[in-house]
């Protein structure tokens, strides 16, 4: 039988087609290397396709990652506070989802990070483009100083995750959820806002 060439017409596969070719664009290019025409090449649809599907390269990149939730719905009642409150309520928040039944597919992607490095790149850029900058971006900081404050959020973020979820560490796999805020809110709260030389003093 001979191979079939020019584009994939439109058929239960096609999704799935561009689910993968998006999955490596996103782990070799990065997010912002990454372009909907590219993904669509590699699936070998038509762009517009791409779109129909999913809508925005946002949208393509959490459907892509089997992201649990979209931090773009979460995040506006994280950033609508006080800056003083900002790193309480991002842990807050934060262990709403992995707490929920939400979290599990969390649970998994993390689990597959530790052991995948195609998977700990996606993890890397749904951290940096899709949380860490929207926070970052709310904050009046050095510019240069942002990439270390993010990465030192991003260290305490997953760190609680997977002392919570998977290592499962008592009593933090099992204390309630305010009590883990009280304690890691502050640190959160140093690094987005404090002095980054008392942050290494302290």
């Amino acid at each position: 039988m001979a191979r079939r060439t020019g584009r994939r017409p439109g058929n239960p596969d096609t999704r799935q087609a561009i689910l993968d070719a998006a999955r490596a664009a996103f782990a070799e290019r990065g997010f912002d290397g990454a372009s909907i025409r590219a993904v669509a090449a590699a699936a070998r649809v038509d762009p517009a396709l791409v779109h129909h599907y999913f809508g925005s390269k946002d949208r393509l990149f959490l459907a892509a990652m089997h992201a649990p939730v979209d931090p773009a719905e979460l995040l506006p009642s994280v950033l609508a506070g006080d800056r003083a409150g900002l790193g309480e309520r991002l842990v807050r928040t934060f262990l709403g989802v992995w707490d929920s039944p939400a979290g599990t597919a969390g649970v998994a992607l993390l689990r597959s990070a530790v052991s995948n490095e195609w998977t700990a790149r996606l993890l890397r850029e749904f951290l940096v483009t899709q949380v860490l900058r929207r926070v970052l971006d709310q904050l009046d900081a050095d510019p240069a100083e942002l990439p270390l404050r993010g990465s030192l959020v991003a260290s305490q973020l997953i760190g609680l995750a997977m002392m919570r979820h998977v290592v499962r560490l008592e009593p933090v796999a099992s204390a309630a959820p305010e009590t883990l805020v009280a304690a890691v809110g502050p640190t959160v709260q140093r690094y987005l806002t404090g002095d980054l030389a008392e942050v290494f003093a302290g």
